[in-house]
């Protein structure tokens, strides 16, 4: 079976872009830093732990923008279940989105701590 460039070069690509760690966000990190204002009022708080269910807020800082953007996503849509979380994500526009995590995966652990 013969392959050719092109078909090699189309599956290739096809190949990277399903790879996770691959795509990266396509935020602006300083209009991130303006909106991410709120989210630093638990995300950046040393030990902050959730008062009900109780549990630690992750830190976003150093976080991969990918990721942050997903949970946006799912936060918005309903899929992943936390109230605070759910209607802070239901303003937020894609770009913002991106924005957001541009910033946060900026910034190293010791910027949020």
């Amino acid at each position: 079976m013969k392959i050719t460039r092109s078909a090699a070069l189309t599956a290739l690509a096809l190949l990277m872009l399903g790879l996770p760690g691959l795509a990266t966000a396509e935020g602006d990190i300083s209009a991130g830093r303006d909106k991410a204002y709120t989210c630093m009022g638990c995300h950046a708080v040393n030990g902050y732990r959730n008062a009900y269910p109780s549990y630690r807020v992750p830190k976003l800082g150093g976080q991969h923008a990918e990721y942050i953007v997903l949970a946006l996503k799912a936060y918005k849509a309903g899929d992943r279940q936390h109230d605070t979380m759910q209607a802070l994500a239901s303003t937020l526009s894609e770009q913002d989105m991106e924005d957001i995590a541009a910033y946060f995966a900026s910034a190293g652990q010791e910027e949020s701590e």
